[in-house]
């Protein structure tokens, strides 16, 4: 009996083996195989539009693009054959540049190279006399170059009773509050958890600019508690107003599309109104791309709303309390939500989130 139990077992082991064995049958599938009609596109500095045919033996495709001047566009892709169309923008730059749109299915890949050609001449304004000297468009990875730029981080109620939290790039559950996307630096409100968090960001933060011509091109959000701004503070920075203030653009929710500029220091300040501001009515200023620029010398500050002279104030001799715009100031993005100004009248938490965004910084001096 023991000898018939035992005969059992090693025939039923060997039975097991053998289905666990060599006829190939369970052998993994083999990876998909892509072909994509055309591996490589040459763009010129104007850029193009370009549709590339995609086959696949696996059951579905995707496509993604490694840089953000180049958006794709995907069709059939649940099939094993489909399109993809690449739109690559045009090159601001007077040098070439590069890019990959890559092709998946399954565990396999397939790489189109983009390479485009430099602009002939810088794609921008230069006003007369002034030369680049730093820019920022915003066609490179998904976050802010941390050589050129910081985040601010502070609690609610840190300045003018504003209610956001400024965090660095992300709020505590990871929803960005600053990103690079489609060219754009995007600056986002929003509420998580109870609190609302936002972004303030500088630029050149430690070193910044003495005079010169500085322009944005810049998308403001709407909704009422919105308090968007481009401006400016001194390096060097020990008091306020004394130090001095320069808001290039300001923009409350709750007063759509007039757009203001204000200079802070001893002299002239909202808190005792001597104020030096000025705001225009700028169509479309909410949910549509306006130039905001200041020019910026030892003898003047004059802001301009696509290209129209906004404010414009003259250094009068009358020393720093009057005067303290002689000293380096760094440039400053922030979207702030309520405070002493952006919730005079309220604010309406549906809007929320709500974004800032902004196409393009340009920092012009003369030689």
């Amino acid at each position: 009996m023991k000898r018939f139990v035992l005969s059992t077992l090693l025939l039923s082991l060997t039975v097991a083996l053998w289905g666990c064995g060599g006829d190939g049958n369970d052998e993994p599938a083999p990876a998909a195989t892509i072909n994509v009609s055309q591996e490589s596109i040459s763009v010129p500095a104007s850029g193009g539009e370009y549709t590339i045919n995609v086959t696949t033996t696996g059951k579905e495709w995707g496509a993604y693009a490694n840089k953000d001047f180049i958006v794709i566009d995907a069709k059939n892709t649940t099939s094993q054959s489909g399109s993809v169309t690449i739109t690559v923008a045009a090159n601001p730059l007077t040098e070439a540049r590069a890019g990959e749109v890559t092709i998946m299915s399954g565990a396999a890949r397939k790489t189109i190279t983009v390479s485009q050609e430099a602009a002939e001449e810088a794609a921008y304004y230069s006003p007369d006399g002034y030369t680049l000297v730093w820019n920022d468009e915003f066609d490179k990875g998904s976050e802010l170059n941390g050589d050129d730029w910081v985040h601010e981080v502070q609690n609610s109620g840190w300045v003018n009773h504003e209610l956001q939290n400024y965090v660095n790039h992300t709020t505590p559950n990871g929803k960005f509050v600053t990103e690079i996307r489609d060219g754009k630096l995007r600056i986002t409100a929003l509420k998580e958890n109870g609190k609302i968090y936002s972004g303030r960001v500088y630029a050149k933060r430690n070193t910044g600019w003495k005079y010169g011509y500085i322009e944005a091109s810049i998308k403001l959000p709407k909704g009422k508690g919105t308090w968007p701004a481009f401006w400016m503070m001194p390096v060097n920075f020990h008091s306020w107003p004394a130090d001095g203030e320069i808001d290039i653009m300001e923009e409350v929710g709750y007063h759509p599309n007039y757009v203001s500029s204000s200079l802070h220091a001893n002299a002239h300040v909202h808190s005792n109104g001597t104020q030096v501001t000025h705001d225009m009515y700028c169509e479309g200023a909410e949910g549509e791309f306006h130039t905001y620029a200041i020019e910026w010398t030892a003898q003047n500050i004059t802001t301009y709303v696509d290209g129209q002279v906004q404010l414009s104030y003259d250094n009068r001799g009358l020393g720093t309390d009057d005067w303290p715009y002689d000293a380096p100031f760094y440039v400053i993005f922030n979207l702030a939500w309520g405070g002493d100004w952006g919730g005079a009248q309220g604010v309406d938490e549906n809007a929320l989130p709500v974004t800032m965004e902004v196409d393009y910084v340009r920092v012009f001096q003369k030689k």
